[in-house]
């Protein structure tokens, strides 16, 4: 792409969209570098859905169903096979390693502390454009939930996680083009807007002022 096409770029962005989400199998799953791994992550959140939907369990009832179901059948194979001198279920090592557990714990750490700090400025009031931020996303949220239950509102929202991104990266030139373009001119608007009547009604009020 040339330099005209960099300048076009929504928030003057330099990075790809593969290495704004992270560049890992993240992105890879998103924009559906591993088609079968994403596909396969749709069509199991679909059946999930159709289940609770349908059948009318929760999930805590299902998670349970299924442990139990599960623990059942290696209880049952590990016996029969005691009798009949058959191997027994092949089960990989089911241990946390203290490395992984560290790791694990300065990744939620790191991200509470961010998030603590984010809470920390909007509530002494640092940054009111994430204050404002913060509670458009929050209100969105609410009207959202008013409309739908979780469960459709998380598979919905995976959806489009797995679907805009990609969408996007195909058509990026052509999206960014008219976005930046309805961005002028709402730009122009806002300036056409501030001449006319802002500054007539400031001149009003200093009128008023003066007269007073």
């Amino acid at each position: 792409m040339g330099s005209s096409a960099d300048s076009e770029r929504l928030f003057n962005r330099q990075r790809t969209l593969h290495e704004i989400l992270g560049g890992g199998l993240v992105a890879d799953v998103i924009l559906w570098r591993q088609k079968n791994l994403t596909l396969g992550i749709l069509l199991v959140t679909l059946c999930a859905w159709v289940v609770f939907e349908k059948s009318g369990y929760t999930l805590l009832s299902l998670v349970s169903s299924v442990l139990l179901l599960l623990m059942s059948i290696l209880f049952l194979w590990a016996k029969s096979a005691a009798i009949l001198n058959r191997p027994a279920p092949p089960l990989p090592q089911l241990q946390l390693s203290e490395e992984m557990v560290n790791e694990m714990a300065a990744s939620i750490r790191s991200r509470v502390n961010a998030l603590l700090s984010v809470s920390q400025d909007i509530s002494l009031g640092k940054d009111s454009r994430l204050f404002f931020k913060v509670a458009a996303y929050l209100l969105l949220i609410y009207f959202a939930g008013g409309l739908t239950d979780f469960l459709t509102l998380s598979y919905t929202s995976l959806v489009m996680v797995l679907t805009i991104p990609a969408l996007y990266e195909r058509c990026e030139d052509y999206v960014d083009k008219y976005i930046m373009m309805g961005y002028r001119k709402l730009l122009q608007l806002y300036v056409k807007l501030d001449e006319e009547y802002l500054n007539r009604f400031q001149n009003w009020v200093l009128e008023k002022k003066k007269l007073s």
